[in-house]
């Protein structure tokens, strides 16, 4: 592998790092997971980042290791990345371009830019830390998480990549052909969600690009501009040609989103330059298919709602139902079939529960071919182990050959039907007892929603329930349905009275009902004009034309059932879009008021509410009009067969509009009479008028404010629902750990130990060439024995002195001949060393002459435990031979001395005593060592030997002269010759004095004056 030049890398620790003022404040963060093989992986990854620019990124590796066994990752990807690598400790945040190695035995996930450490829950061998990082980065940094899927067996890190896709982040994966173990990228490759397959070394450089296209740009405005609404209008036509299916009723938001992700992908900077992409590349249309659809679902997904469904419904579904009763289901947008098993999950075990069998059938349907044929297979990753109980995992799965993955057991596979369907335009099916839609409703705008939700209460059976994902709900139609559980949106069907509505309904979808092959479908017959109606039926409808001119059947909001009779004196349409009739918004001037109370009176009450004398105003003229409203019972017949317990019923109301015999009242529309009454009779009846219209008037301001105080307590109660809704995306904690058989886990572990430990092998061979070279550059002569005193290892220099091949290790040293003929205690000397630890030296010599220092030492590991000895031989002949020479030379030098009266010493540069041989002094040599002149003699004499000798150290030049002295009161005449002493680069570092008594010689008289003498050697 090639390196790069890196710089010098400075030692960081936890507590130096700055905490990043946001984490939201601009970088990607790129998680890389990888098992065996992957240390290469690794290195070819930072190996081509590039050596002179920063990436502009944070980089989170997360590797399988051994729980007992330290990593050695975070060294070697310093060696290969002129960024800063830091073992993650718990808490640490990340920076940009710094790089981030997970520890052993530790699980770790991403929270508001900081990784947090958390000791493993699963069991060893079970585990899946890169599931586990990746879904966290996915749900903190959304459409910044990156993920990248390295070399190793299992399928580890899958699942992390469709949280990733679904957040709208990118990923990439090896290409197999790179890989040492291809398991992994195969898995996420198989997806069909990974956007680049690539080897490790041209992997930066792509990552470098997308963020650049996908991040360096300003954010796009919350409104799309016309240029940008044209172009996606016809990526909606390519969509639509290519694939069958309309996206533009979809959320603007997400749509727009998944285009750019793919426009960042092929680094296009504008939706126009993309349209032109699309039409030219039919491969891309299938590719944005396939983004679109992105689902984020697994086993059991919110386990609470899931709880609540089999706690609160699912018993609810088997109640009175006989062996020959079918309980359907239906699960639209089951993507790869995980929530759709979940449910069939919980309908066998509640079959298990009563011990009988039921003829149960669960249909699951998506838009998305490929997710479809996926849940048919019934194959899914080792990793949904995480997600599913021990017990249900070993119920209904069995674990496929290699342990890679679990396949769904028959007699679940056997409970559902998968299809391709297009909710919005496909039929769906009917007679359901329950329908699970999750997380399909908020990818779709608000008129499909509309649309949805009535077709669902069409499709279910009376009182029968759905089951809609945590951020969903039915919105306006709480008519048609109860909330049972609002928290895990979980409800009930109401009977829906609109008639007509409900058999329009039923009539654009009878022609399409032949899709559910499994049950027949009917669609409730309309009577025929033919048919002859009985004489009881005609002679009641007779009576009611008579009777009650105008009557109309309402609910408790005034949603119009039934009309009866000419009602169009009192009703007319409500302007604006058409809609269900409300008998409240048609309500003529003069009616509505009055009508709001009498309704509003009847439902709380319960009691018949009547109102006299209202002038209600048509075409311009007052109707004197009587208002009667009535509660209606309604049977409790609603009951299916085999059903114990009747349906709960809403309650209906008559409106009765009876005119009055009272004349009509003729005048100008708007100008009521104001003329004075003329008797007090007639006064006190316009008193009373007025205060019954003042008790009308508080009567129905009170309705208003007890209406207002609902709407607003409703209002109140769906934004505490928002509230947690928001508060439940913000904080999902939704895990998808998944496991591996434990075998397998420990085979990756033991598969990036031995990758460390080749490495380990590597670099210690490079340090023991390093050591050889080291110790025959020197030429010391090395030889390693264990306890034993067998040899080990020798450096070639060795050879020389023992007579060593390398067949001889092992042997013991004893039975090798030395060539040391006069040392033979070289095995007493290594055992002493051995048994006292404490070192010998000897100087030995071979059979040609040659002289060696011995050296016998310990050997210590760097546990400081002592595993044998090591015996070095240095050459020491030539240092020998000058050791002879300077004592032959020594030798001559005292005898010279001995037979000489000549006074001699040396002296530094401070005219201190180094040695002196004075064999005509009565002091003792160790009496001068160290002391100069003046500490000897008299004042006047040393001034005259300092002057002479300081003299000599300033010139450089020796002299020679006769000086006077006085020794012991006598005066001695001396020839002193003093000379200057040099080192080896010629400098003066000292003085060397010769001094001979020659008194006698000048006839007892000292001499005169003091002569210098030419410079001559001592």
């Amino acid at each position: 592998m090639k390196k790069i030049k890196t710089a010098p890398v400075k030692t960081t620790v936890a507590s130096d790092i700055e905490e990043p003022t946001s984490h939201r404040d601009a970088f990607p963060i790129v998680g890389i997971g990888a098992s065996a093989g992957g240390l290469a992986a690794f290195e070819a990854f930072f190996s081509g980042m590039p050596a002179d620019t920063e990436p502009g990124m944070a980089f989170v590796l997360v590797q399988h290791l051994a729980p007992d066994h330290k990593s050695i990752l975070t060294d070697l990807i310093r060696r290969y990345t002129r960024m800063q690598a830091f073992e993650v400790e718990d808490g640490m945040p990340v920076r940009i371009n710094c790089a981030y190695i997970i520890p052993p035995n530790f699980d770790m996930a991403f929270l508001n830019g900081a990784l947090q450490l958390l000791k493993p829950v699963a069991p060893h061998g079970q585990r899946m830390p890169i599931d586990f990082f990746f879904r966290s980065l996915a749900q903190d940094q959304h459409e910044r998480a990156i993920g990248v899927v390295l070399s190793g067996t299992g399928s580890d890190g899958t699942l992390g990549l469709r949280s990733i896709k679904g957040e709208g982040g990118m990923v990439m994966a090896q290409n197999p052909e790179s890989t040492e173990y291809d398991g992994m990228p195969r898995s996420a490759i198989a997806t069909g969600l990974v956007d680049y397959e690539l080897p490790p070394t041209e992997m930066p450089a792509q990552l470098i690009a997308y963020a650049t296209h996908a991040f360096g740009k300003p954010p796009r405005p919350a409104t799309p501009t016309p240029r940008v609404e044209s172009a996606l209008k016809k990526i909606f036509v390519h969509l639509r040609a290519q694939t069958g299916h309309d996206f533009s009723q979809y959320k603007p938001s997400t749509i727009q989103r998944r285009i750019e992700r793919r426009m960042a992908v092929h680094q296009l900077v504008s939706m126009d330059s993309y349209a032109k992409f699309v039409q030219q590349t039919p491969e891309e249309v299938d590719a944005l298919f396939r983004d679109m659809l992105i689902g984020v679902t697994n086993f059991f997904r919110d386990p609470e709602a899931f709880k609540a469904l089999e706690g609160q419904v699912i018993p609810k579904l088997f109640a009175g139902k006989g062996a020959d009763d079918a309980i359907r289901v239906w699960v639209p947008g089951c993507s790869t079939g995980e929530e759709a098993y979940s449910l069939a999950i919980l309908l066998a075990e509640r079959q298990e529960a009563l011990k009988q069998c039921f003829d149960v059938q669960v249909f699951a349907t998506d838009i998305d071919s490929h997710a479809v044929a996926v849940a048919r297979v019934g194959i899914y990753p080792a990793s949904i182990a995480a997600d599913l109980t021990p017990e249900r995992l070993a119920r209904f799965f069995t674990i496929e050959p290699g342990g890679g993955a679990y396949r769904v057991h028959k007699s679940i596979r056997d409970l559902l039907v998968f299809a391709e369907q297009n909710v919005i335009k496909d039929p769906p099916f009917s007679k359901l007892d329950l329908i699970s839609c999750r997380n399909l409703l908020i990818y779709l705008d608000g008129e499909l929603q509309k649309k949805l939700i009535p077709l669902f209460h069409y499709a279910m059976n009376p009182g029968r329930y759905l089951f809609l994902g945590t951020s969903e709900t039915v919105s306006e139609f709480g008519g048609l349905f109860a909330t049972l559980d609002r928290k895990q949106k979980i409800f009930q069907r109401k009977e829906d009275f609109l008639g007509s509505r409900r058999a329009g309904l039923g009539r654009l979808l009878q022609p399409m009902m032949v899709v559910d092959a499994a049950t027949p479908q009917t669609v409730g017959k309309q009577p025929t004009a033919s048919k002859k109606l009985p004489l009881r039926e005609l002679t009641e409808q007779a009576l009611l034309q008579q009777v009650v001119q105008a009557g109309v059947l309402v609910n408790a909001q005034g949603d119009i059932f039934y009309l009866h009779g000419r009602t169009g004196m009192y009703l007319e349409p409500a302007p604006g879009e058409s809609g269900p009739n409300n008998i409240l918004k048609m309500a003529r001037e003069g009616l509505r008021n009055d009508l709001t109370i009498a309704l509003h009176k009847a439902m709380a009450t319960g009691d018949t509410v009547c109102c006299q004398g209202l002038r209600v105003k048509t075409n311009g003229e007052f109707t004197a009009v009587n208002l009667t409203v009535r509660p209606v019972a309604v049977a409790p017949a609603c009951t299916e067969p085999g059903r114990s317990t009747a349906l709960p019923q809403p309650r209906l109301y008559l409106v009765i509009l009876e005119p009055t015999q009272e004349p009509v009242i003729q005048g100008p529309v708007g100008k009521p009479s104001l003329e004075e009454p003329t008797t007090v009779d007639d006064a006190d009846a316009r008193i009373a008028g007025l205060k019954q219209e003042l008790r009308a008037k508080e009567e129905y301001l009170q309705t208003a404010n007890e209406e207002l105080e609902t709407s607003n307590e409703e209002l109140k109660s769906s934004n505490e629902e928002m509230q947690s809704v928001n508060e439940e995306l913000q904080s999902t904690n939704e895990e998808l750990e998944t496991s591996k058989e434990e075998l397998q886990s420990v085979n990756e572990e033991l598969a990036t130990v031995n990758a460390e430990l080749q490495t380990k092998v590597a670099d210690l061979s490079r340090a023991i060439n390093d050591m050889s070279n080291l110790l025959a550059g020197t030429g010391i002569a090395t030889v390693f024995v264990d306890h034993q005193v067998r040899l080990l290892r020798f450096t070639p220099a060795a050879t020389k002195i023992i007579n060593l091949i390398q067949s001889d290790i092992g042997r013991p040293v004893g039975h090798i001949v030395s060539n040391l003929p006069g040392y033979g205690t070289l095995i007493a000397d290594i055992k002493a060393v051995l048994d006292t630890l404490i070192p010998r030296e000897a100087e030995v010599q071979t059979a040609e002459g040659r002289w060696y220092l011995m050296r016998i030492l310990p050997y210590r590991t760097m546990d400081n435990v002592i595993e044998g000895a090591v015996l070095t031989f240095v050459d020491i002949t030539t240092a020998r031979k000058l050791q002879d020479v300077l004592w032959s030379n020594e030798e001559r030098l005292r005898v010279v001395l001995q037979s000489t009266t000549i006074t001699l010493s040396n002296q530094d540069v401070g005219l201190r005593y180094t040695w002196i041989h004075n064999p005509n002094l009565g002091l003792k040599g160790e009496q001068i060592i160290g002391k100069t002149d003046a500490d000897l003699l008299s004042v006047e004499d040393a001034a005259v030997l300092t002057a002479l000798k300081q003299q000599v150290l300033d010139s450089g030049k020796g002299l020679r002269q006769k000086v006077l002295m006085t020794v012991d009161g006598k005066a001695l005449v001396y020839d002193l010759t003093i000379e200057p002493l040099r080192d080896a680069a010629g400098s003066v570092v000292g003085l060397t004095c010769a001094s001979l008594d020659v008194t006698g010689q000048q006839g007892g008289e000292p001499p005169a004056e003091i002569h210098q003498h030419e410079e001559k050697p001592c």
